[in-house]
């Protein structure tokens, strides 16, 4: 695979100016004279794609709290850029609405930079769908500063412990090329092989980091613009694993939490209470205690439940709750109806030895 090293160092670093409107061919004058708001993600990244799903990304992660809001940028179909360093968010737009014309990255880049007075504190990495790429870190970026490129992505970096950060990128995200993985889930994971290696060379400060993934097939986003995948961790002791464990919760990955069947007394109990009001084995004048299943929490019990939510006006599964969901509110209601029944202080007194402490 053919990559490219890029290294700056220097000491020290600017402050940067954002401008509030979208730039189009030519830029405002203000960028061209300077500017006076601060926006600095000194941090670490790698915009990449997916030549096999046509997928754009970007992740990222540093010591200043959320970075998603303005390094990573992607547009499906189109690509990724992460804008750093003394940030000029405006470069995801103006560099995403470049190569959606049909303008080459490197063209589009140097453009913008030679609009740009600021551009010797800039850090910027920009991939086409199509995988060609280009990549500028500034003179005066802060050390340790630099970059490298492969065919499917742009790593850099700055005010890090060293040129380390982004070669354990670039190979874990080489590593992961062609294999069957969303590109959200390779990104996190060559994010999280930087940061092994020290990422950011400040301690003490507060962490954030960031994944945004857009696809462009259809069926793919339930979204208008094609993004899949945006997770912001604002602020964490430990972004990138809180990163990870967010990205495997919500793709319901297996291993994101234990599945058991539950048992115990409190399944006794909540089958007595459904018993005594009509909603399981109703023709059971008494449950018995002695059978197999009796603490089990059983598919007939799951669905007594989701009956007594119904007639409650719960939510349930169909509206989007888990299926048999005891919660405290469930609990209380169940009194409640029981209450009504005038079965409570029966079910009560069936239920003594059943919570009774022997320990």
């Amino acid at each position: 695979m053919r990559v490219k090293l890029l290294v700056m160092v220097r000491a020290g670093f600017l402050t940067l100016c954002v401008a509030g409107s979208r730039v189009g061919a030519q830029e405002p004058a203000a960028w061209r004279v300077g500017a006076r708001d601060a926006l600095e993600f000194h941090t670490f990244s790698i915009a990449a794609i997916d030549p096999r799903t046509g997928e754009v990304g970007v992740a990222v992660t540093t010591r200043v709290p959320c970075v998603g809001n303005g390094v990573p940028w992607v547009r499906a179909g189109v690509g990724a850029v992460a804008t750093q360093a003394n940030t000029r968010t405006e470069y995801g737009p103006i560099l995403l609405d470049a190569l959606a014309k049909g303008e080459e990255p490197s063209a589009a880049l140097t453009r913008a930079l030679a609009a740009d007075s600021l551009a010797a504190s800039r850090q910027v990495g920009v991939i086409a769908v199509s995988g060609k790429s280009a990549q500028h870190t500034g003179a005066n970026d802060s050390p340790w500063a630099g970059g490298r490129a492969g065919t499917s992505y742009v790593t850099q970096g700055n005010l890090l412990v060293g040129p380390e950060v982004v070669e354990a990128v670039a190979t874990s995200f080489e590593a992961s090329e062609g294999t069957p993985r969303h590109l959200a889930d390779r990104l996190i994971d060559a994010i999280a092989a930087g940061y092994g290696k020290g990422g950011d060379a400040r301690k003490g400060r507060t962490q954030s980091a960031a994944v945004i993934v857009a696809d462009s097939r259809p069926g793919r986003s339930r979204r208008a613009d094609g993004v899949t995948v945006n997770i912001n961790v604002c602020e964490h002791a430990e972004p990138v694993a809180e990163l990870r464990r967010i990205y495997n919760t919500i793709s319901q990955t297996l291993g994101y939490r234990q599945l058991e069947q539950f048992t115990g007394n409190d399944i006794w109990q909540l089958k007595v209470m459904l018993n005594a009001l009509g909603l399981f084995r109703p023709n059971e004048k008494e449950l018995r205690r002695d059978v197999a299943d009796a603490l089990v929490y059983t598919p007939e019990a799951v669905a007594a439940v989701d009956a007594f939510r119904a007639g409650e006006h719960l939510s349930v599964p169909a509206l989007g709750s888990p299926p048999g969901l005891v919660d405290e509110d469930t609990v209380a209601r169940l009194w409640a109806a029981l209450a009504r029944a005038g079965k409570a202080d029966s079910v009560r007194q069936a239920l003594l030895e059943t919570v009774a402490i022997r320990r």
